[in-house]
């Protein structure tokens, strides 16, 4: 029997991405630690709906169904959306996705992050795989070749075969290992909010190109819509503070009224925008996941998608790995090599079509216009899109 503090893995960060590792690599037989520094807000459907909403994608519903947490988050309070429709502003030229083309039920489920997030933690505290060091934070690690050990703030101990880091984009863990990471800080904040429209939202998430950047309404299982809005940081400090009324109108003209107008709104906030990607995924005994390895521009709403793939690509190599060595050197470059090309290309995959949709250059918008409205006219580059969101 292994010593109490001796792990095949240690998980740092129990957000949704590093829950989803700790408990799928638990179910795969090792014996897990998870640590993180306060357990996840609590979750009641009797709340207002969580502000920080995802648009999970197919394979993260996949990821979820086979660790039996989706059912749970499912029936609580999701929203599916079945088709979706992305206009520009500069021409009119549009773009339609509809989930039947694909012979699916739906595109993806709208969720809370914080539904995800306590779901997944009732799921660990029953999972005898996992221990649970809550609150705990990692202070310095060593690795001696074998194992890799951390030292936390309560000056306890834990030693595993592998340690991985899904404490977020300022990652500490990170930078303890000098692990660089590239990038830079949008010209833009994220204005979030829960709206209601005269018309039903038709179980559609809605995209528009404006100069100033992006804003998506996004279907909620209550019939509301969630709005993700993309603005120069002054302009969404604005919006954020002006009076509701006034608020309501513009956000109206922003969105050219599709849903008729908009008839109020939840509490209104705003998050700061960036895209990094760190230099490398792996070091001794370490990998990185999640917001850790990289940060991309919501637009698309890939970002925690794109982690739970990290999750499906690290339980695949460190349980297959030979000898059963989580941590082995093959193990975790056959991780690296699976998910470091994809992020990348999304991540700036992503800040190119930012950048592409924000320009007012009148050839470039005329231009992007064609390109709109030749893919919508060609249905099988629509699907490649369709399933490359899907994660297949």
């Amino acid at each position: 029997m292994k010593p109490r503090n001796v792990f095949d893995v240690a998980v740092v960060g129990a957000g949704m991405v590093g829950s989803a590792c700790a408990l799928a690599l638990a179910r795969q037989g090792l014996r897990v630690a998870l640590v993180e520094e306060r357990a996840p807000p609590v979750w009641n459907i009797a709340d207002e709906v969580d502000l920080r909403v995802v648009a999970l994608a197919p394979s993260s519903v996949a990821l979820f169904a086979r660790l039996g947490v989706w059912a749970a988050i499912r029936d609580a309070r999701a929203g599916a959306y079945r088709r979706m429709h992305v206009w520009d502003s500069g021409n009119g030229a549009a773009i339609d996705f509809d989930a039947a083309d694909g012979g699916a039920a739906e595109l993806g489920f709208i969720v809370e992050n914080k539904l995800i997030q306590q779901t997944l933690w009732h799921a660990l505290q029953n999972e005898a795989g996992v221990s649970l060091r809550c609150p705990a934070r990692v202070v310095a690690t060593e690795d001696d070749g074998a194992a890799r050990t951390l030292r936390l703030d309560d000056d306890g101990r834990l030693v595993a075969r592998l340690v991985v880091a899904a404490d977020g984009a300022s990652s500490p863990l990170r930078q303890m290992l000098d692990i660089g990471a590239g990038g830079h800080v949008y010209d833009q904040h994220a204005l979030v909010a829960h709206v209601r429209t005269e018309r039903p939202h038709e179980d559609t998430a809605w995209q528009r190109f404006l100069p100033g950047g992006t804003l998506a309404f996004l279907p909620l299982a209550d019939g509301r819509c969630s709005i993700v809005w993309s603005l120069p940081p002054h302009e969404c400090r604005r919006l954020r503070e002006i009076e509701e009324t006034a608020f309501l109108q513009e956000l109206g003209c922003a969105f050219d009224f599709r849903l008729g107008p908009v008839l109020s709104t939840s509490a209104r906030a705003e998050f700061p925008l960036r895209l990094l990607l760190a230099e490398r995924y792996i070091a001794p005994r370490f990998a990185l996941i999640g917001d850790a390895a990289h940060q991309v521009h919501p637009l698309a709403g890939q970002g925690v998608n794109l982690g739970l793939r990290d999750v499906d690509a690290l339980v695949d190599a460190a349980a297959g790995a030979a000898g059963r060595d989580p941590g082995a050197v093959t193990a975790l470059r056959r991780y690296e090599r699976r998910r470091r090309s994809d992020n990348t290309i999304s991540a700036w995959g992503m800040d190119g079509i930012n950048r592409l949709f924000r320009s007012e250059f009148e050839p470039l918008v005329f231009a992007r216009g064609l390109g709109l409205r030749a893919v919508n006219a060609l249905s099988p580059l629509k699907q490649l899109i369709v399933r490359h969101a899907a994660g297949r």
